[in-house]
């Protein structure tokens, strides 16, 4: 079958939680984020290995996510939906999920439904301290502070680094100490709610950033900025088609690579249909018979062609590896321009996912664990 082949190692994703956990004290909860499809490689496949390596804390965007992510799970584990209120309460209830409250109108909202349905809401509260994304303003803190909120079940107390991933970026150190700021009257008021600031990033920082609660993300699924992180995602595609092009001779759209010497092209089945982004153009590169080559020209939406001159034995049906241990999810980002995040969640559902090692169907490829 002609089609991009998506490996995604589950004993990695669960051994980059095991190093991550065991960058902080024992006292710390570990958790992890599972969005966006469990950052492209399969939300319930990534949040059973992650459950069964230990973790017990997970972190979506939508209700529709928890709601995924609870029937993989079945009960027990804590789910908590990071867009808040607005994905719908009942919902994320029906999915016995958690909403982080971000917003005045989130606490509003969420007040109200609780005392309709007459019993405490578990949640979280998001505070503002430097990201200026989601999280109560000073201004909100302080109306929280004159406000009763004991129909809420507050479990955690959180808030979210903008640069973490940026060694020595001087944000990083305020967002602490505004956080810190923020602690001693949010300890008083909710004593047994977990404090939380870091993803992969601040994990990586260090005791101080840790608080009760981590929730990596991205390092779990073998990207940076988790240096140590082991590779998560092999991509791999046959060889439609060899032929041999003459100096001078054209490839792609807009003709935009010209052979400078006699030369041997090959066609694989995948393009940025499949999540390979398009600015790879002219500076992608693949693995053929285990060398690097080039992308010849532009990536289309269902194909790109390489250069494999130097490597003649190359023939229809070898197979050529766009991603693996050495070309990295993050060296595959700065060719693109991009980030290693948008690598992972941009790959498509055409690949046919393979998961090593497999047990049970997840729906989506050959076999999950």
């Amino acid at each position: 079958m002609a089609r991009p082949i998506l490996t995604i190692d589950l004993n990695a994703i669960a051994e980059n939680w095991r190093a991550l956990d065991s960058l902080s004290a024992a006292h710390v909860t570990t958790g992890a984020a599972v969005k966006a499809d469990g950052y492209g490689v399969g939300a319930a496949v990534a949040a059973r290995t992650l459950s069964a390596a230990g973790c017990g804390t997970f972190f979506v965007a939508t209700a529709p996510e928890a709601m995924e992510v609870r029937d993989a799970l079945g009960s027990g584990a804590e789910i908590y939906v990071l867009n808040g209120a607005v994905e719908g309460l009942s919902e994320i209830v029906a999915a016995d999920a958690r909403p982080v409250l971000n917003a005045r109108t989130d606490v509003e909202m969420a007040l109200e439904f609780a005392r309709q349905h007459e019993t405490p809401l578990s949640c979280a509260l998001q505070f503002e301290t430097g990201m200026n994304r989601l999280g109560l303003s000073s201004a909100e803190t302080e109306w929280l502070a004159q406000t009763d909120v004991s129909a809420l079940s507050v479990q955690v107390l959180m808030s979210h680094f903008a640069c973490a991933d940026e060694a020595g970026h001087p944000l990083t150190r305020e967002q602490i100490t505004r956080f810190n700021e923020l602690v001693p009257a949010l300890r008083d008021r909710f004593p047994n709610a977990k404090l939380s600031l870091s993803a992969t990033g601040g994990v990586l920082l260090g005791a101080d950033a840790h608080f009760d609660l981590t929730r990596p993300g991205v390092g779990l699924y073998g990207a940076d900025p988790f240096c140590d992180a082991r590779p998560v995602i092999r991509l791999e595609a046959p060889i439609l088609r060899v032929w041999d092009v003459k100096p001078g001779e054209t490839s792609g759209y807009g003709a935009t690579w010209t052979a400078t010497r006699p030369s041997r092209l090959a066609t694989l089945p995948l393009g940025y249909a499949d999540g390979l982004p398009r600015s790879l153009s002219g500076r992608g590169e693949a693995k053929v018979g285990g060398r690097i080559v080039p992308l010849a020209g532009r990536v289309s939406m269902d194909l790109i062609v390489l250069d494999v001159t130097d490597v003649p034995d190359a023939a229809p049906g070898d197979m050529a590896v766009l991603l693996d241990d050495e070309l990295t999810v993050d060296r595959m980002a700065t060719s693109a321009g991009t980030i290693g995040y948008e690598i992972l969640t941009s790959l498509g559902d055409r690949a046919i996912r393979r998961y090593k090692p497999s047990a049970v169907t997840d729906g989506k490829g050959d076999v999950s664990a």
